[in-house]
C-alpha cells in the first residue's frame, strides 16, 4: 500500500496528508504545533537538519507526524 506524500501549503499554513489537512502554528524558529480541526495533535521540530514529530495523544502516529514535518520544513526552506 502506498500513501501519497504530504503536501505543504505555505499560504494557508497547512499540510495535507493521508486525506486530512493539518494546520501549522509557529512556536519558534524551528518548532511548530500541528492541529487537526483546531485541536493540537502534536509538534514538529527541526533538529540537526531532520524533522521530528512528537505526537500528543493518539490522533496521529509519530511516523505520520514526521512526514507532515518533513513536508513543512522542505516548504519553508
Amino acid at each position: 500500500m502506498t500513501t501519497a506524500a504530504a503536501v505543504a501549503d505555505l499560504s494557508t499554513k497547512t499540510v495535507a496528508f493521508a486525506g486530512k489537512t493539518y494546520s501549522i502554528q509557529a512556536l519558534g524558529d524551528d518548532s511548530y504545533t500541528v492541529l487537526l480541526a483546531g485541536v493540537p495533535v502534536g509538534r514538529i521540530v527541526l533538529s540537526f537538519g531532520a524533522a521530528n514529530g512528537v505526537p500528543e495523544g493518539d490522533a496521529i502516529s509519530e511516523d505520520d507526524l514526521t512526514s507532515v514535518g518533513e513536508a513543512w520544513f522542505a516548504a519553508v526552506g
